[in-house]
């Protein structure tokens, strides 16, 4: 055992033979006397802890390593302690990644159609969900769930005819995590609905009833294991001066029209779970084109020249936890729970976004900007001026913060709206980024390409990154960072040049010194020269690159 040192000394440890060779000696415990502990058991008996061959000694050995490194100063069971904790909490981060302290090189790789060809042929590329740990898409007539460490189909659910399943997103740059899957299929009187859980658990599907599709509207995949279904409804329209030629360009004020009903119900069990109005509008007729996309089901994605103008036409984009309603007179957004967001907004001239961290904000544009904040319950928290900026990654370490930028003056906010510091940054510098916060560093980047350190609590700057230049003195030309990711070391940057190719470089975030860079022209497989895609994502602690072809590990 060890013996208390004398003051400025050092640890003394009494290592007891048990009769073995040198390298596999055991450590024993012994008590006062050498022959008890305080609670009486024999103890120096020579009898080691485990048995069974040099495995059980080997097994020993490891724990008193650990041991004589922490008692002798070098720590070094301590950060290995330590880093396999971080590298654990870094799974459930979104945008956390277990180690990018090393350029990344493809581990595994799956080849196939990564979406809806539908999906795709209307330019939403890469729709995926993360579903439990998993990563879960549509391809081919069936669902299919990726382990994220080796690639391996974790499980596959078939579909029926005429699927829609979701709610999905865009990889990266989405909340794409829900808990669930709903998946319309079938066609007329025989469309049903399904929910698929973690796992690929099923439930026994329901037959969708025309009777409701015709007094609710028709139905959509829903988040948290729900239906919609979305229908105009209200007061005649008035157009007013409103008009649009057969080039797109109208003029003039849609004066008056409908609403908009948007109804859950419980997939499941088709029993309402909420309702919610959204009144129109006077409404800018050029928010009123027949424009593609613009359709409820999907059903009619075509442009009509000859009726541009048109003032019953409505969308939505559902995610896992909003569904963004847009169209002529409507643009707001429902949270999960039914409740309404930015109803009083102009349409055009703001919207709502989900926080990474929970609640939502809703943004105005006409006029002075602003931002309100509203918890994840839909409660409205406080506001703030300016265009309040929220970090692409967190570590999930020291005070949540917001930023807003004006010209070189920089302030940051709680997240009940109070003002915790306002600098000057110098030289004089645009913040237009907020890249991370990891380690109580905010990381953010400038309109000239810079990339400062801050400290979080105070705005002190810590360090500087000179975007212009990378460590083998490379210009990287108009650099632009449109992703980042943490192991709540480093950051990671997937960055963009002026001409559009994509590069990777991790930042150490207490010196801002660059750990590594990979360039678009550089390998990432170990064979091929490729340039990785744009779309990647963290799922469970992994980095996965995914496309309408395949998904990739990244390690």
């Amino acid at each position: 055992m060890a013996r208390d040192p004398v003051e400025g000394g050092a640890f003394v440890f009494d290592l007891v033979d048990d009769g073995t060779a040198g390298p596999e000696a055991q450590l024993t415990r012994t008590g006062a006397d050498g022959g008890e502990d305080p609670d009486g058991d024999e103890l120096g008996s020579g009898e080691p802890p485990t048995s069974g061959g040099p495995g059980g000694k080997l097994r020993t050995i490891a724990p008193v390593a650990a041991l004589l490194a922490v008692a002798l100063g070098t720590g070094l069971a301590v950060d290995g302690v330590r880093d396999d904790a971080r590298m654990e909490r870094m799974r459930d981060v979104r945008g956390g990644v277990a180690d990018v302290s090393s350029p990344l090189k493809e581990t595994w790789k799956w080849e196939g159609l990564v979406g809806s060809r539908e999906a795709i042929d209307e330019g939403r590329r890469n729709e995926v969900a993360v579903l439990g740990d998993m990563l879960v898409f549509r391809s081919e007539g069936e669902l299919i769930a990726l382990n994220p460490a080796t690639g391996d189909e974790a499980w596959t659910v078939p579909l029926g005819e005429d699927p829609d399943c979701g709610p999905f997103g865009a990889a990266g740059w989405e909340n794409v995590a829900t808990s669930a899957l709903v998946c319309l299929q079938g066609a007329g009187a025989d469309r049903e609905v399904t929910v698929v859980g973690p796992g690929g658990v099923v439930r026994a599907p329901r037959a969708l009833d025309s009777a409701d599709t015709r007094k609710f509207g028709e139905p959509r995949s829903g988040p948290g294991g729900t239906v919609l279904r979305a229908k105009r409804d209200g007061s005649a329209v008035d157009v007013g001066d409103a008009v649009c030629n057969d080039m797109g360009e109208c003029t003039g004020t849609v004066e008056a029209g409908q609403g908009l009903v948007l109804r859950a119900e419980d997939a499941v069990t088709g029993e309402e779970r909420w309702s919610v109005t959204v009144p129109f509008r006077s409404t800018r007729a050029d928010q009123c084109n027949n424009w593609l996309g613009t359709s409820w089901d999907g059903s009619d994605n075509w442009v009509d020249f000859e009726q541009m103008l048109d003032p019953g036409a409505f969308g939505a984009r559902i995610a896992a936890d909003l569904v963004q309603l847009y169209g002529c007179g409507i643009e707001a957004a429902v949270t999960a729970d039914g409740v309404p967001l930015g109803t009083t907004i102009e349409p055009g001239m703001g919207g709502v976004t989900s926080l990474a961290g929970g609640g939502f904000t809703e943004s105005t544009f006409e006029g002075t900007a602003g931002t309100v904040l509203y918890a994840a319950d839909g409660d409205r928290v406080g506001e703030i001026a300016g265009h309040a900026l929220e970090p692409g990654v967190t570590d999930g370490s020291g005070p949540a913060t917001f930023l807003v930028a004006s010209g070189p003056r920089l302030r940051a906010y709680e997240t009940d709206t109070t003002l915790r510091w306002e600098v000057v940054q110098t030289p004089a510098a645009d913040t237009q980024l907020f890249l991370a916060q990891v380690d109580g560093t905010a990381v953010v980047m400038t309109g000239s390409g810079t990339v400062h350190g801050l400290d979080v609590a105070t705005g002190d700057e810590r360090w500087v990154w000179d975007s212009s230049a990378d460590a083998d003195g490379t210009h990287l030309e108009d650099l632009y960072v449109s992703r980042t990711f943490t192991d709540g070391q480093s950051v990671l940057l997937l960055t963009e040049n002026g001409s559009g190719r994509a590069g990777l470089v991790s930042l150490d975030v207490d010196s801002g010194e660059v750990v590594w860079e990979q360039h678009a022209q550089e390998a990432v497989t170990d064979a091929t020269a490729q340039e990785f895609d744009k779309s990647l994502i963290a799922v469970d602690g992994n980095l996965l690159e995914v496309t309408p072809a395949g998904v990739r590990g990244l390690g």
